[in-house]
């Protein structure tokens, strides 16, 4: 009886073994369906796969050709941006007066020029008037008339600028070729004579107009002037004239003073002085706006700062003196038309000499210029040149 008991299983476990087997296959079943699903998405995702790279290629495109505009959007707003902070710190440079001092010049062997670049270390040392004498590579002989004549030299020329406050350049850039026999002609006659400022400029017949904003542009950082003056190598001037005449408009903002003329836009080709924009000044046979005559002129400090601030959007015209007026048309500026700034040669400015009105430049029209400069700059001198005591007691 105890052997056939002990064979028998409970009904209990019977129970506990159904139930263990039925869970059981619930789970094999679940993880049987989840495989299944994802092979099922591997094949569906294979089959669709070539039609995705398709539609794909299209999409990668578009997105591509609008990222780059995007980036070119950005690209423009940061450059804009850029132009505006520069603009905005140039500014805020010549409304906030400099901490530094100028330091004293020493003797005329220690003399230096002028820096070739614009340099923002550089220490704008203080004056009345800034003359910048415009020549070329070829012009030599027209430089060394001009020191014969109305230009001081060595100590007399650092004397007249640190009493005076009286600057004088010779002002020319660099050929198109670094370090060429031209570079260097310049080079030796300026450790001679230390009278030139270098520009940052390629020099060119037609590069007049670009070359005269480089001029403003350099001079003004590096003179605090009240006056800015470009006079061409081939002209006679009267520096103590021309400083009484500048002096008798120093407080007056805005000034641009020479022999204003009104010329004829030269609009047929293969001409001198030939304006390809003629259009822009009307119909065939128009004449320009007022502006001085290219010779010589002077403009006061804020117009120099005008110049030197908003140098890269100001557009250039064939002529020079031309663009210099187109600068300052729609600006409040008082322009002023001094004859005693182009008087003729003798006996047109001998006559004015002997009745006591000495001429602040003398010219040949016919020339735009002293005709034969390097000969008859000596004539000139004698016939209409100032008397010594004019530049010595001129700005007492």
């Amino acid at each position: 009886m105890k052997n056939k008991s002990r064979g028998k299983v409970s009904i209990k476990w019977i129970v506990i073994i159904c139930i263990s087997s039925f869970v059981l296959g619930m789970l094999c079943n679940k993880r049987m369906l989840a495989s299944h699903r994802a092979r099922d998405q591997i094949l569906y995702r294979g089959r669709h796969l070539g039609d995705f790279e398709a539609n794909s290629d299209d999409c990668v495109t578009n997105k591509k050709l609008i990222r780059d505009e995007e980036v070119m959007k950005e690209f423009t707003k940061a450059h804009e941006a850029i132009e505006s902070l520069d603009s905005s710190i140039t500014k805020l440079r010549w409304e906030f007066p400099s901490n530094k001092k100028s330091p004293k010049i020493g003797n005329y062997e220690n003399m230096t020029a002028i820096p070739t670049y614009n340099d923002d270390t550089m220490i704008r040392k203080k004056a009345f008037m800034v003359v910048g004498i415009n020549t070329a590579f070829s012009s030599r002989k027209r430089r060394d008339s001009i020191r014969e004549t109305w230009m001081p030299t060595g100590k007399s020329l650092l004397q007249l600028e640190q009493e005076k406050g009286i600057v004088v350049r010779f002002m020319i850039g660099h050929s198109a070729i670094s370090n060429s026999i031209l570079d260097r002609a310049i080079d030796s006659e300026d450790a001679l004579h230390k009278d030139f400022l270098r520009l940052n400029h390629v020099e060119g017949y037609h590069e007049l107009s670009a070359k005269t904003k480089s001029f403003f542009s350099t001079v003004v950082k590096a003179w605090d002037a009240n006056f800015y003056v470009k006079v061409d190598d081939d002209v006679h001037v009267n520096l103590g004239a021309l400083a009484a005449t500048l002096a008798r408009h120093r407080n007056k903002p805005r000034v641009y003073i020479g022999c204003m003329k009104s010329g004829p836009v030269l609009y047929q080709k293969n001409v001198k002085y030939h304006e390809p924009e003629y259009w822009k000044f009307g119909e065939e046979g128009n004449k320009y706006f007022r502006h001085a005559t290219g010779q010589i002129y002077a403009i006061s400090k804020d117009l120099a700062k005008y110049i030197s601030i908003n140098q890269p959007i100001l557009h250039k015209y064939a002529n020079e003196d031309v663009t210099l007026g187109a600068w300052f048309i729609g600006l409040e500026v008082m322009h002023i038309d001094d004859r005693n700034m182009c008087c003729g040669t003798p006996p047109d400015c001998e006559w004015k000499a002997q009745a006591g009105n000495i001429c602040v430049a003398t010219f040949d029209w016919s020339c735009s210029g002293i005709c034969n400069s390097v000969e008859r700059i000596k004539i000139v001198h004698v016939k209409c040149g100032e008397d010594v005591t004019t530049l010595r007691n001129s700005l007492l």
